[in-house]
């Protein structure tokens, strides 16, 4: 049940805050519209991407393991692996230590069509921070990973491989 608010009842502001919210989320939508345009010809959605990206860090996976890294259920992944599977960027096959879980790995060819997409979305990064000095795109890079993680740069990797 939302809270009703009366208008009348909040405080007026007599200098307007900057808040960032609304901009990070229209420059969001701006980058995801530009990326999944130059992803579509490669035949990738950013699901794809993202499946390819983490293999490639970390290397074979079981399929419940990427599930988890990915915040997806069981059956979202099986449908993602069976796109990149018939598409030969991924391979699966059975464990040995238990045939009940399935090993996924990246292929040389999703290793190098992955390689294309990220220079095609370096790209898209350059177009839509072309206002912006390099020391800039690093400050905000570190401000974001910041945001992201609620801790410094130094300690960012780390917390990204926890």
């Amino acid at each position: 049940m939302r809270p009703e608010h009366n208008v009348d009842e909040l405080p007026v502001l007599d200098q307007p805050v900057h808040r960032s919210g609304a901009l990070l989320d229209h420059l969001a939508r701006h980058i995801r519209r530009k990326s999944e345009a130059v992803l579509a010809p490669l035949g990738l959605r950013t699901r794809h991407l993202l499946a390819l990206t983490v293999l490639r860090e970390q290397g074979e996976s079981t399929q419940q393991s990427l599930a988890n890294t990915l915040v997806l259920d069981s059956t979202n992944v099986v449908g993602l692996l069976n796109d990149l599977e018939a598409d030969g960027l991924i391979e699966r096959r059975r464990s040995t230590e238990d045939r009940r879980r399935h090993i996924v790995e990246l292929t040389d060819a999703g290793n190098r069509l992955l390689a294309r997409a990220e220079f095609a979305l370096a790209a898209v990064e350059d177009h839509v921070f072309s206002a912006l000095s390099d020391s800039q795109r690093d400050e905000l890079h570190d401000l974001l990973r910041l945001a992201v993680t609620g801790t410094p740069e130094v300690d960012c990797a780390q917390a990204l491989d926890d």
